[in-house]
């Protein structure tokens, strides 16, 4: 077995491609054994796609990427709490974690709304006959106790003791309002029911505290049995102190190598507020060559980078704890070891400064102020100079056929690019999905302007036509189910097959069901759930029983019988058609005793049996992922009756309480989601995804939906009282707006909806292009001297895609010329 020195190895970058090869050196200088997994800590499922297959490459990877294990950094930590503290100490599952917790707030909340002290929660539960303000709430809970655990231990290891106090960043006690005072009761309440349960009275916070104390005991002891003997760290870009706290305590037995994407090759960390808050321990870079030792806040625009300023926060305090636990003589001894590999610690890379693209970037690594700037670069030529451009269109249809054109173009002009050298990301790829499908999927493979491209990131719940059935049926109770609803459920193969319906009866049923006059409700007593003052004969009329009477008295007694006890004989359902008639009766009469059942509470246990009696009843697998899906589910509902029983939750629930969280949790992307197909990849706009492509297009990037706006809970201690280091949804989307800027190699596209679709008023882009464009105008000047730089590389679009600027008499050319390859 290969001898591997523990200790903890810090690698800063710019680039991410220098990253891989600093840590492709390193893995084929020191190996492990053949059977032995490397463990790699991603935060996405894009960053563990690229790593793996760069990793694969013959020339500059290693050759072949097998035996690795990518793990979220909260899984692994867990893991190793488990292995450090034995496993009789540490449950499998905290009792704490979001899940475990909401389902014992479901059941500790009616109790204690009660009780003095609690008020604001007794407020919010009245009036709650559905108890789904309760779920709400405590899922909110849950979800502000696991951040609690993480980024404010402090807090919760007073409460626990009963001080009803927030200790502040630097370990001051600082008085709870009463408004909150609630939550350091719940928190006790909770602690105590565990105790009461017989549980290990204990969260993270808990835990890790214990697992710091164990790993920073004098004496030698052998690495536990669990841990891996090295860990790689790759492509996060924040992290809370908790977990690098764990992961220097770790260093003691495992080789960990961290490698870190930091934009900026000198010391930043005293450029934004705060600065106080961050004092660490070592400095792992120096101060830009001319930058004062203390910096003037009136003059902090004068030495450094407005962008960065701006966009930072999140990579500025993850550097800052990283500078925490960067021992410098350590480093000292990694450096010799790197440099003996041809390799360097700081791996930053300066830029030739080629396209405007480039210099920006070389700008933000060297901590260049706008001054330097407009100094060091020369004009642009944006005839010449493509890596930037804006797009403005009226519509997000419009968005993707204008980037449809734009990329036919990239393809023809540059033969060496491929569709798998471009990522779109927008804000929400549900709200895009359908855009994009009707403009990329409208070409076959045979067209020219086909061009193959793959959507990321998309829930179940909104793409898998199984899924979005099953949701349906667990909603029966409050569906019409008229003709077309109920019809459109067959074009599913899984409820198909069940039934024994061919997908050429369809359009029969169709025409059965529409000429025998059936227009919604199963029968007269499913139409009078709705609250609806009709006599049961009234209200038997148009029904689907209504109509399934009519079909089967017509195949019974023929098209020319008479009307039998009012039943008017529908005489088209005869020969062998018939069989399909028989098959929708089934369907109707699974459907009447599913709705009757789904009616009524249950408690989780029957919820468990029910359901899975329900995907039995409708769903046939018809193929592999139809039968992973419904797999999935049972493996869900199965989970969630434990996790139910484990809280102590035994009382009955609706059908929606139960339906939104194994649904919810059948939507969960983990690291196994596919992310590169070999096509143009459409995603989300995600932190920690700044993975290198040739060219990156930013879609949707209009004022108001990005940055994404969250508006916290009024009780949520964190926003109110922020430190260094918490993640925020406005920070987050900034710094990877950062990111994407600098993951892009050859172009930076951006578009948004810049006009109204309804009377061409203007409308703005997202703060943070604006704050883009306005320094490209104050930082680089254009060849031709006329006008701001943004306006020469922005592009506003007609409204129609026929539009007659699409088709000039005369051919245009440069930035300003609008094509397009619809023909048609």
């Amino acid at each position: 077995m290969a001898e591997l020195t523990p200790g903890l190895m810090l690698v800063h970058g710019n680039r991410a491609e220098q990253l891989r090869e600093v840590l492709v050196a390193w893995l084929r200088h020191s190996p492990l054994d053949p059977l032995e997994n490397e463990y790699l800590l991603v935060h996405s499922n894009g960053i563990a796609q690229w790593l793996r297959l760069a990793l694969a490459e013959r020339d500059r990877g290693c050759g072949i990427a097998a035996a690795l294990d990518f793990l979220l950094p909260s899984r692994f930590m867990w893991q190793a709490y488990r292995a450090v503290l034995g496993a009789h100490a540490v449950p499998e599952q905290s009792p704490l974690d979001k899940d475990p917790l909401a389902w014992r707030l479901m059941r500790l909340l009616p109790a204690l709304a009660g009780q003095p002290g609690f008020e604001p929660v007794a407020r919010f539960l009245a009036d709650d006959a559905g108890v789904r303000k309760r779920h709400q709430l405590a899922h909110r809970l849950a979800d502000l106790f696991d951040q609690y655990q993480v980024y404010r231990a402090d807090w919760l290891d007073a409460w626990s003791r009963g001080e009803i106090v927030l200790p502040d960043a630097l370990g001051r006690d600082r008085p709870l309002p009463d408004s909150q005072a609630w939550q350091v009761r719940l928190w006790r309440a909770l602690l105590d029911d565990l105790g009461a349960a017989g549980g290990e009275p204990v969260g993270r916070a808990a835990v890790h505290a214990a697992f710091m104390a164990r790993v920073r005991a004098p004496g030698d002891m052998p690495r536990p049995a669990g841990l891996p003997r090295r860990l790689l760290v790759f492509g996060i870009s924040a992290m809370p102190r908790q977990t690098l706290e764990a992961l220097s305590g770790l260093s003691r037995w495992i080789q960990i190598l961290v490698c870190v994407n930091n934009p900026c090759a000198h010391y930043w960390a005293d450029i934004l507020g705060d600065r106080d808050l961050l004092r660490a321990r070592f400095r792992r870079q120096a101060r830009r060559p001319g930058m004062p030792e203390v910096l003037d806040e009136d003059a902090l625009h004068q030495q450094t980078h407005p962008l960065l300023a701006s966009w930072g926060r999140q990579g500025r305090d993850f550097i800052g704890l990283l500078d925490d636990i960067d021992d410098p003589a350590h480093r000292a001894r990694c450096g010799l070891a790197f440099e003996a590999l041809h390799q360097r610690i700081d791996a930053f890379e300066e830029l030739p400064g080629a396209t405007l693209l480039e210099q920006l970037q070389d700008d933000i690594r060297d901590l260049r102020p706008l001054a330097e700037t407009r100094e060091r670069w020369p004009a642009v030529d944006a005839s010449r100079d493509d890596s930037l451009r804006f797009h403005v269109a009226h519509s997000a249809q419009r968005e993707v056929e204008i980037l449809h054109d734009q990329l036919l173009a990239a393809f023809a002009a540059d033969p060496g690019l491929q569709p798998r050298d471009v990522i779109v990301m927008v804000p929400d790829i549900e709200a895009y999905a359908p855009h994009v499908q009707a403009v990329f999927g409208q070409y076959g493979a045979g067209d020219r302007r086909h061009v193959p491209y793959a959507l990321a990131d998309r829930g179940q719940r909104q793409a898998d036509p199984l899924v979005i059935v099953l949701e349906q049926l667990l909603s029966l109770p409050r569906l019409r189910l008229g003709i077309q609803e109920v019809l459109e459920w067959l074009d599913v193969p899984a409820l198909r097959a069940r039934f024994g319906i061919e997908a050429g009866d369809l359009p029969l049923l169709q025409a059965w069901a529409r000429d025998a006059e059936v227009r919604w409700g199963l029968h007269a007593e499913h139409r009078g759930a709705f609250g609806l003052e009709q006599t049961p004969e009234a209200a038997h009329g148009h029904t689907w029983r209504f109509g399934l009477e009519r079909m089967l008295l017509g195949y019974a007694a023929g098209p020319d019988a008479p009307a039998w006890q009012a039943i008017e004989p529908y005489g088209e359902t005869g020969g062998l058609q018939a069989q399909a008639l028989g098959a929708l009766a089934r369907l109707l009469d699974t459907l009447d005793r599913h709705w009757r059942l789904l009616r009524q509470d249950a408690a989780p246990a029957q919820w468990a049996a029910s359901l899975r009696a329900l995907l039995d009843d409708f769903f046939l697998p018809a193929s592999d992922a139809d039968e992973h899906t419904l797999a999935r589910f049972r493996e869900i509902l199965q989970d969630w009756a434990l996790l139910c029983e484990a809280a102590g939750v035994d009382e009955a629930l609706p059908v929606p309480i139960v339906a939104e969280h194994c649904l919810g949790r059948l939507d969960q992307a983990g690291l196994s989601q596919r992310f590169f197909a070999g096509a143009v990849t459409f995603a989300t706009l995600m932190p920690m995804r700044a993975i290198p492509f040739r060219r990156v297009c930013l879609l949707g990037m209009q004022d108001g939906a990005f940055p994404r706006q969250r508006v916290p809970v009024d009780f949520d201690l964190m926003a109110l009282h922020p430190r260094p280091g918490d993640r925020s949804r406005r920070e987050d989307d900034r710094y990877l707006f950062l990111e994407a800027l600098l993951s892009a190699r050859d172009q930076l596209y951006i578009s948004w909806i810049g006009h109204s679709i309804h009377d061409n008023t203007p409308q703005p882009p997202s703060v943070l292009v604006s704050q883009l464009m306005d320094h490209l105008d104050r930082g680089w000047r254009r060849a031709d001297g006329d006008g701001a730089l943004s306006r020469a590389l922005s592009l506003h679009h007609p409204l129609q895609p026929f539009s007659r600027r699409y088709f000039p008499a005369r051919a245009q050319t440069g930035p300003g010329a609008l094509f397009t390859y619809a023909a048609e």
